[in-house]
C-alpha cells in the first residue's frame, strides 16, 4: 500500500517559491488500478515522480507497506518493488532488448520467457528480441518494450507517466488490453497511471482528479468518470497517433 501525507512540492521560479503539489495526502490499497487525471500543469506528472523519488518533496512523507520511503532513492525505492514508465522512454545505446528484460527480471531469462512478455504488448518477438533501444525504434515501439520491462520486473506497485503519448492508435488500443489484463491480475501489487484518455480512465477501480495541484476529487470510478466526461480539459476520449509503429 501507497500512503502520501500531506505532500507538498516546490520550485523557484524567479527568485520565489512556486507550488506545485500542495498538501496532497493520498492512499493507494494494494490491488487497486488507481489513475491520476486532472488539466495539462496541474501537478499530475509531479505527483508520479515523487512517488518514485525522482524528486522529493519540500515537506510531507511517503509511506510504502508501512515504510517510510521520503528520503529513500529511485534505486532503493526499485529494489522495494516500484517501477516507474516514463512519458518519453529512456533509449539505451548497446541494450538489446533481451538484455533489458534480464535486467529488469532480475534473472537470466531464456528468449522464450522474454518472447511471453514481448508478445503480451504486442510486438512480435523474432524481429525485436536482438534489437538495440536506441533511435532505430519509433517511440510506439520503444513505449510497448518499457511496459514489457515493468510487466517483467513483476512489481508491487507499477507507475505509468502518459503512457498513450507519442503511440498511434494500433498501439493505444493493445496498451488498454495490457492494462485491463494486469488489473484482472495485479492480486497484492498496484497500478497508478497519469491519463486524461477516457478508456484508460475506464478501467480503473478509483481516479483522482489533480488541479492547481491539489486533489480536487477522488472516489471509484463509477462515481467520479460521469462528472469528468464533459470536460475536454481533463478528459480526451481517444489516442492521439504522433507516430507510426
Amino acid at each position: 500500500m501507497l500512503e502520501l501525507k500531506d505532500i507538498t512540492f516546490q520550485v523557484e521560479d524567479n527568485g520565489a517559491d512556486k507550488e506545485i503539489i500542495r498538501g496532497v495526502s493520498l492512499v493507494v490499497p494494494d490491488g487497486k488500478l488507481v489513475v491520476i487525471t486532472g488539466p495539462n500543469g496541474g501537478g499530475k506528472s509531479t505527483l508520479a515522480r515523487l512517488i518514485m523519488g525522482i524528486e522529493r518533496p519540500t515537506s510531507g512523507k511517503i509511506f510504502f507497506n508501512g515504510e517510510d520511503v521520503t528520503e529513500k532513492s529511485v534505486t532503493e525505492r526499485a529494489k522495494m518493488g516500484i517501477s516507474f514508465a516514463f512519458q518519453q522512454p529512456v533509449k539505451f545505446k548497446g541494450l538489446k532488448v533481451l538484455d533489458l528484460l534480464r535486467l529488469a527480471s532480475g534473472k537470466r531469462l531464456s528468449v522464450s520467457d522474454a518472447c511471453q512478455y514481448l508478445s503480451a504488448v504486442g510486438l512480435c518477438a523474432r524481429d525485436y528480441i536482438d534489437r538495440e533501444l536506441n533511435s532505430s525504434l519509433s517511440g510506439g515501439e520503444l513505449k510497448r518494450i518499457e511496459i514489457a520491462e515493468v510487466l517483467a520486473r513483476a512489481s508491487k506497485m507499477s507507475i505509468f507517466d502518459e503512457p498513450e503519448a507519442g503511440i498511434d492508435l494500433w498501439s493505444f488500443n493493445n496498451l488498454i488490453r495490457v492494462f485491463e489484463s494486469m488489473r484482472k491480475n495485479i492480486a497484492d501489487s498496484s497500478i497508478v497511471i497519469i491519463s486524461h484518455q477516457e478508456r484508460i480512465l475506464n478501467v480503473a477501480d478509483e481516479i483522482v482528479v489533480i488541479s492547481g495541484g491539489k486533489i480536487d476529487r477522488q472516489g471509484a470510478k463509477e462515481d467520479i468518470l460521469p462528472t469528468l466526461l464533459h470536460s475536454s480539459a481533463v478528459v480526451s476520449s481517444c489516442a492521439k497517433g504522433e507516430e507510426g509503429v
